[in-house]
């Protein structure tokens, strides 16, 4: 059996966004963009041999704008159907992200003040409500969508069966991918400990390369350490009371 090919299509900048095709028998897509970009991936996915039409199925990884924004449209030109956990689901409904928003540091700070957290998009309806654990096989790819909550509740991230982690905003690099190499947090979490005890989850899997929706791809073991360093972090906040949830910062 040959091994799926992940590919980077990088949406916004040279990687401040990214959306990624999984080639295996059969195309799917990870992850679709801002709003407006749908003709842009199509194009990309064409660019690397694949005829957009053969997509077998298009995998949102959670309810923020620039994952989900070209989602319909995306659908719409492959005539892919679209997969979406059900904890996002009422933002998919919505075409907008829920507030408050949990800045990490003070890129998510800048980032909070913008219209662009305020951005909506066209709404979906999800043709494939994700519950748990769901394998891609019957879609042309030997992965897992594995449930990866935190970021977002409805957070997930994808795992072929070769160790590729297409992993949402698990993890990043700095500045929106400007930094190569280097992990570090998005600039939002809406539960920073529940994301990090997933981002952990994962790496205890074995995968051999993270592929982030912001930057370059990074290496397992750095993200390891640099896990490491973050939960002493995050629980040196819990002990003085300084870590909310979305949740309780909503209520």
């Amino acid at each position: 059996m040959s091994p799926t090919k992940v590919i980077a299509i990088p949406v916004l900048g040279r990687h401040a966004v990214n959306a990624y095709p999984l080639l295996g028998r059969q195309p799917i897509i990870v992850d679709a963009g801002t709003p407006g970009s749908g003709r842009l991936m199509h194009d990309q996915v064409a660019s690397h041999g694949v005829d957009p039409k053969d997509v077998r199925l298009i995998v949102v990884t959670h309810g923020h704008i620039d994952h989900f924004g070209s989602a319909a449209e995306l659908s719409r030109l492959t005539g892919a159907p679209i997969a979406g956990h059900i904890a996002d689901l009422g933002i998919y409904r919505a075409g907008r992200v829920s507030e408050p928003y949990l800045p990490n540091g003070l890129l998510g700070r800048l980032f909070a003040r913008t219209s662009m957290v305020r951005e909506t998009a066209e709404p979906f309806e999800p043709d494939v409500l994700i519950r748990g654990e769901t394998h891609l096989s019957d879609f042309g790819v030997e992965a897992r969508i594995m449930p990866t909550p935190g970021h977002t509740a409805g957070s997930v991230s994808v795992l072929t069966d070769d160790g590729d982690l297409v992993a949402g905003d698990l993890v990043a690099t700095p500045l929106m991918g400007f930094v190569k190499g280097r992990p570090a947090n998005p600039p939002f979490h809406d539960d920073r400990l529940a994301n990090l005890a997933s981002l952990r989850e994962m790496l205890a899997l074995g995968p051999t390369k993270l592929h982030v929706g912001h930057g370059t791809p990074l290496d397992p073991e750095r993200v390891g350490h640099w896990a490491a360093a973050e939960q002493r972090r995050l629980d040196r906040l819990m002990a003085r009371g300084h870590l909310r949830t979305k949740a309780e910062a909503a209520a």
